[in-house]
């Protein structure tokens, strides 16, 4: 596609100063299993738990959304009752059993994928289970269903470890391979494992994103290290209570120390 017909989305906004993070849910792969041996890092829920999570969040008010639209909203003081919903990897299960889950839940959410391993498979988690990754038409179908695409990076690799020249191609090769598949340039980025340091958070601002996604960045955290709330199997309402008052309770920390 040529520059003139690209399509963006609305900027993410940036605040000049540092505000609390939102809460944002991180979740994988979505899938059926039995065994806890089937899911060694635990990356795993069935769509039977995914509904159930997603209906916890109805019951309280709360709605899921894209962590773009979640900040965009914050911007513009709307941002209520809105909870941002991410996939890390862009495994080929979000089509068929994430997808139709937040359809039904009026749910909106962001998918990291990997434009450098298009229909294959985690192969860097060496435990697996083996799990397939989107294909180019499925991202793009992803796209068309209004969810929104972020990039995770070519090949979900350690930026932290990475010479200059690979994070520049992990962070603005991937970017330019969503827009050519996607038609839009992505706004997210999310850091493969969760690592990340001073240099990679700001090369990442570098390219062009408007936020990107860590797990629990510590001094970092800001719109270029959003943390967020890992959601399990095992995260029934009991446990999912805990995790939201856990998330207000730091973020409270940190506006009483800024």
């Amino acid at each position: 596609m040529t520059a003139d017909t690209d399509t963006a989305p609305a900027a993410v906004v940036v605040p000049a100063r540092r505000t609390a993070s939102p809460w944002v849910l991180m979740y994988h792969s979505v899938a059926e299993f039995t065994d806890p041996a089937e899911d060694p890092y635990g990356i795993t829920v069935t769509p039977h738990a995914l509904e159930a999570q997603l209906q916890w969040l109805r019951d309280r008010g709360l709605r899921g959304v894209s962590v773009g639209e979640l900040l965009r909203a914050r911007a513009a003081g709307t941002a209520a009752g809105l909870v941002g919903l991410t996939f890390d990897d862009g495994y080929t299960d979000f089509l068929t059993r994430a997808l139709p889950l937040l359809r039904r839940y009026d749910c909106t959410s962001t998918l990291f994928v990997l434009p450098g391993r298009l229909g294959v498979d985690n192969v860097w988690d060496p435990l697996g289970p083996r799990k397939s990754l989107l294909t180019a038409e499925g991202i793009r179908e992803v796209a068309e269903a209004g969810q929104e695409v972020g990039s995770h990076g070519l090949l979900h690799q350690d930026l932290t470890a990475a010479p200059d020249d690979v994070l520049q191609q992990e962070l603005r090769g991937s970017r330019d391979l969503l827009r050519e598949l996607t038609g839009s340039l992505p706004e997210g980025f999310c850091y493969p494992y969760g690592h990340l340091d001073a240099r990679v958070v700001a090369a990442t601002r570098a390219a062009g994103y408007g936020y990107a996604c860590a797990i629990d960045p510590g001094r970092l955290e800001g719109p270029y290290a959003l943390p967020r709330t890992h959601v399990s199997q095992a995260d029934g309402g009991a446990r999912l209570r805990v995790k939201r008052l856990r998330h207000q309770a730091r973020e409270l920390r940190r506006a009483v120390l800024r």
